[in-house]
């Protein structure tokens, strides 16, 4: 299983939130430099969220997340504020690998169909962010559906992977909601990166043990309840 080591990006800075909340913003400095001390620990891969652009500045940030995928060179996925077609297309041809697109693939689901077809089926990767069981769109605020259904529906019309988020403990630091990651996994035929709850070397296991491709480490991570290289031996 990989460890995606989050780099979230707040006007400019490396930042966590609790529960998506712009006011619970903890900054932690430069994003490159953030990216790089995880890399240097031992990190294959990075989950990046441009959090301006999931708050509604699309761009701002563009030019640091650019620079960050091409002086890494590592695997990244990219989410926040890709809200159309063309804003996935631009990031993609910058070079990440996947785009995790949420309230776009629920408002508009047949743009994983066209963008699966453009640029291949792995690099397209909705987000489940669930939210007692249903998925959360627009900033977590509002709900549209059972998180296993519109699961299904988004792996039919190609998505390759899903993000999935249980926005109940996301930031929190209290672990991970089992069940419902193993209702996800064992519902659909793609791979499943898991976030929000991830702090513990158990909770590393156990969404191994479920069966994800891969972990987000966030807030425990930064805060240091978990080590990176803690994670990934238990990852092995």
């Amino acid at each position: 299983m990989k460890i995606f080591p989050a780099v979230d990006i707040l006007g400019g800075r490396c930042v966590q939130l609790v529960q998506g909340r712009r006011e619970s913003a903890t900054a932690y400095g430069d994003p490159l430099s953030c990216a790089t001390r995880w890399l240097n620990e031992g990190a294959e891969a990075l989950h990046v969220v441009n959090l301006d652009g999931a708050f509604g500045t699309s761009s701002k940030n563009a030019g640091l997340i650019t620079e960050l995928v091409k002086k890494t060179g590592v695997e990244i996925e990219l989410g926040g504020g890709i809200r159309s077609v063309e804003d996935a297309r631009q990031w993609l041809e910058t070079g990440v690998d996947r785009v995790i697109i949420s309230t776009l693939a629920t408002q508009d689901p047949s743009c994983i169909r066209t963008l699966s077809r453009e640029f291949g089926r792995e690099r397209i990767m909705p987000g489940v962010d669930a939210k007692g069981g249903q998925i959360a769109v627009h900033g977590w605020q509002e709900t549209a559906g059972d998180y296993l259904e519109w699961a299904k529906r988004f792996e039919d019309l190609g998505a390759g992977s899903l993000l999935y988020t249980n926005v109940d403990v996301e930031g929190l630091q209290q672990g991970v909601r089992f069940e419902p990651v193993k209702r996800l996994i064992d519902h659909v035929g793609i791979p499943v990166v898991v976030a929000g709850g991830v702090s513990s070397r158990m909770d590393v296991a156990l969404v191994k043990n479920a069966g994800a491709s891969g972990a987000v480490l966030g807030s425990a991570l930064y805060s240091g309840k978990i080590l990176l290289k803690d994670a990934l031996e238990e990852s092995l």
